[in-house]
């Protein structure tokens, strides 16, 4: 059995006079491997730094005699890095390190698909225990054998990763469904019987119409002992079912069925159009001769490395620049972490239904579906959270007069369920998509195909994520040739950061020298791999 090298007890944290949670006991083993889940504002961070013993408890204690390391969410900027390189940065300075657990806060945000592989390949030989709190359901499934879910105010614990987690949660949605239903039904059997019992008591105290007076007299005397017996017999069923245990029915989304502006004229044609295109940034062309075509109802996910040119593809396809072409009738509606379509001082209702072409009704039940409920649609957007604002900018656009919906990014600053959310939200959407993202699960959910910058080609795979990488694990000799010189470098550079950590730390001359000659050997091998990838 594994031994514990973190314990928790009776942990309590509040933010001004609202408690994020009181958590009674937490435990992490050696080697463990633990994704901490939940709602935006839930408290996942702060327990990440609590248990990390970077911020102090309201209340109870952490125990441990292990070393911990934190990697933060917000990284520090680095001179002349790309968010990509200053994460994958920090990772790497943070791995070196080398301590019996590590925290690691959204350690997948920035990453590109490769480089989100090679994380997880360097946790998977991590020697020590790792806690993550992470939006990316694939990297949680890879990464993780346990499930912490924050909900209210304190955790419970799931074995397995994420989808083991879901599955785990359906069973208690249909244990609480079923739950519902006895009650219902036993409430239902309840209340008939007090309805005829009082029907039964109504009628005892009328004597038949034939009887004289003084029988009728003797008639309710008899019956009035009676009837008191059926009205005790009714309070006992009421006390029953005053005791009855309330169940809740389990809440399920409403219903969006939208009409598409246009849809009739769209039926069939081809509404992107791109003919030898190409683009270039610093003097480096990002892709060339791409030639692809989307149609009418299609879902196309758009992937690709950090800098190989996703959102300048979507920007020249708005533009109609440089090779692109939108058909007759197309009316785009775009979405990218630019916020500025919202105005602060407005609800977010009226943000909506400011330029929205469907009924009330309709927005309400879309910014349900986005997990706005209730009195949070009055709400001003000034007041927002970041990932409130990101679902009121979709929405908007979402709702706006538009035909073929284009989205940079749309789960970034999300919590996982509101990704769940939106991702059934746009199964279900009608219209036509075009999307990037690095979310493997979200891409795999909501795409029949997939767009591939892969070096300076746009490559089209009909299919999800999941069809797309198998293919690409079945590729020709020389593409896996390329794959497993790809998988070298990976390999290289987790080697090269270790010494660069290890040479941070100023050792002994001996082993300083040592570390020199390894520096050396794999900067050479890292630049032969490189040019073996075409400067990759």
């Amino acid at each position: 059995m594994l031994r514990t090298i973190v314990e928790a007890h009776q942990l309590e944290k509040s933010i001004g006079d609202r408690r994020l949670f009181a958590i009674p006991l937490l435990r992490i083993a050696e080697r463990d491997r633990i994704g901490i889940v939940g709602r935006n504002g839930a408290g996942k961070t702060t327990l990440l730094r609590l248990l990390a013993g970077t911020i102090r408890a309201d209340g109870g204690t952490v125990e441990t005699g292990a070393s911990r390391s934190l990697l933060p969410q917000l990284k520090p900027d680095a001179d002349g890095l790309s968010g990509g390189e200053t994460a994958a940065k920090a990772i790497d300075e943070a791995l070196a390190r080398d301590a019996d657990v590590l925290f690691a806060d959204e350690p997948t945000m920035h990453l590109d698909a490769r480089r989100i592989a090679k994380l997880e390949a360097q946790l998977d030989r991590y020697r020590g225990a790792v806690v993550v709190v992470s939006h990316d359901r694939a990297f949680l499934d890879r990464t993780c054998g346990r499930i912490w879910a924050l909900e209210d105010e304190s955790v419970q614990e799931y074995k397995g990763n994420y989808s083991d987690y879901l599955v785990q949660k359906q069973a208690e949605k249909e244990r609480q469904q079923a739950a519902y239903e006895a009650y219902i039904d036993k409430r239902m059997q309840l209340e008939q019987a007090v309805h005829l019992k009082e029907r039964k008591a109504s009628k005892m105290m009328k004597p038949p119409s034939r009887m004289s007076t003084s029988e009728s007299r003797l008639y309710k005397t008899e019956h009035g002992k009676k009837q008191k017996d059926v009205h005790r017999v009714i309070r006992s069923i009421e006390t029953r079912l005053a005791k009855l245990e309330r169940v809740d029915k389990p809440k399920e989304p409403p219903t969006v069925r939208m009409d598409i502006p246009g849809a009739e004229l769209l039926r069939g044609k081809q509404l992107i159009v791109a003919n030898r295109a190409e683009a270039s940034a610093g003097g480096r062309t990002l892709w060339r001769e791409a030639t692809f075509r989307i149609s009418a109802g299609e879902k196309v996910a758009l992937i690709g490395p950090n800098g190989s040119g996703k959102s300048t593809l979507l920007r020249q396809l708005l533009h109609e620049d440089g090779g692109f072409r939108l058909g007759a009738n197309v009316k785009p509606g775009y979405f990218s972490q630019n916020l500025d379509i919202l105005r602060p001082d407005r609800t977010v209702l009226a943000n909506v239904l400011e330029t929205s072409v469907h009924s009330e009704p309709l927005v309400r039940n879309v910014l349900a579906r986005l997990l706005f409920r209730q009195d949070d649609v009055f709400k001003a957007v000034a007041d927002l959270s970041g990932g409130e604002r990101v679902k009121a900018a979709f929405a908007k656009v979402f709702l706006g007069d538009m035909n073929v919906l284009i989205l940079d990014e749309p789960t970034t600053f999300l919590d996982l369920p509101t990704v769940e959310a939106l991702e059934e939200l746009l199964m279900q959407y009608e219209g036509t998509l075009l999307f990037v993202s690095h979310d493997r699960r979200f891409v795999d959910r909501v795409a029949s195909r997939i767009l591939s910058i892969e070096g300076d080609r746009v490559v089209s795979f009909d299919g999800g994520w999941e069809a797309y990488e198998a293919a690409k694990r079945t590729a020709r000799p020389n593409d896996v040739s390329r794959r497993s010189a790809e998988e070298e470098l990976m390999r290289t550079e987790t080697r090269l950061a270790e010494v660069m950590g290890k040479l941070g730390m100023q050792p002994p001359p001996a082993e300083a020298e040592a570390l020199d000659a390894a520096f050396r050997e794999l900067v050479a091998e890292r630049n032969r791999l490189r040019g073996q990838l075409g400067g990759k």
